[in-house]
């Protein structure tokens, strides 16, 4: 994107190749994949808290593709050709919706086995949120955890990786996706909605022991952790300071060069702990249609942009940003 704006505001422009540096290596992306945040980003939400400081922006906070160069003093056990998924901190023109990208050696992982790069693109920044907040929450085994906005992406990783720990998963869900998250492994399914704290203390009087607020619901849900419990909250919101709950935002850069914490939910995958979805697919030329359908709602599981196919590869540099395309001239680059 060149300014703020709606879908219309993204258009495919080239940039300049990225330099390896030390430390750092060169993934040929064949999938990214769109977020919420991208959206926020796009729209101008994030400029009080986190603002663009330059122009062109390129979204995308993961990737899946090629692994194609290493930097001098990296030391990894995955071969350039493989097949890597990273997470991606966008700054500038530094994001996953780009065709070939920097990242530090920490922020890659090898793809699951058997897994697309398509489907790998979907674990990397939910799949690390995730991780990120239930360490910081630190609940231990038995104890109750509850999950909001259980049926998205980042809820999903939660509910299934909170089982796989030991917890008790309690977890919202619209009637139409009570299944769904059943399936995902949650022990009680509640109604979602504004009251959810209500239905959760229906089921746990005391209050759980811990809550992950993927559906963004801040105070509305606080009624339902017991008093000293652990909340992780996505958006950067810190409680209320009552009841000495204990109140973590969490942020993916904090894990976004703990390869091991990547390759751990990879081995999680490959053992059938954690579970890839893919909603759809669209060319990077139609990143605007993808922003319209997440923005529409409804989506479950991970819209994905796919790279150019290879008879119709764009010059070398093209970053994928949606929309359409516009050139640069050779004295603006």
């Amino acid at each position: 994107m060149t300014e703020f704006g709606g879908p219309e505001a993204l258009h495919l422009i080239d940039v300049p190749q990225e330099p390896l540096g030390p430390g750092q290596v060169r993934v040929q992306v064949t999938a990214a994949t769109v977020n919420p945040t991208d959206t926020y980003a796009r729209n101008g939400t994030y400029q009080q808290r986190d603002p663009v400081k330059e122009f062109p922006y390129v979204p995308g906070m993961d990737v899946a593709g090629v692994l194609a160069e290493v930097g001098e003093g990296v030391q990894l056990d995955i071969a350039v050709g493989e097949h890597v998924m990273g997470v991606v901190v966008p700054t500038g023109a530094h994001g996953g919706y780009r065709e070939d990208i920097v990242l530090p050696a920490g922020s890659i992982a090898r793809v699951p086995a058997g897994a697309s790069d398509v489907a790998a693109s979907t674990l990397p920044m939910n799949g690390l949120t995730a991780r990120l907040a239930l360490d910081r929450m630190d609940l231990q085994p038995g104890q109750v955890l509850a999950v909001t906005g259980a049926a998205g992406a980042f809820g999903g990783y939660v509910v299934q990786l909170a089982k796989a720990a030991g917890l008790t998963v309690v977890a919202d869900a619209s009637e139409a996706d009570e299944a769904l998250v059943r399936e995902l492994g949650a022990d009680v399914v509640v109604r979602r909605g504004d009251d959810v704290a209500q239905r959760i203390r229906e089921q746990y009087p005391d209050g759980v022991d811990g809550l992950a607020d993927g559906a963004v619901q801040d105070a509305k849900v606080l009624p339902a952790v017991k008093d000293g419990g652990a909340v992780a909250t996505v958006r950067g919101y810190q409680g209320d300071g009552e009841r000495g709950l204990k109140v973590h935002p969490v942020l993916v850069r904090e894990y976004s060069e703990r390869a091991d914490e990547l390759d751990g939910l990879r081995r999680a995958v490959d053992d059938g702990l954690l579970t890839l979805r893919v909603a759809q697919t669209f060319p990077a030329a139609d990143a605007a249609e993808a922003h319209r359908r997440l923005e529409a709602g409804g989506v479950r599981g991970r819209l994905v942009l796919t790279s150019y196919p290879t008879s119709a590869r764009p010059p070398d540099g093209v970053a994928a940003a949606g929309g359409q395309r516009v050139r640069r001239a050779a004295s603006g680059r």
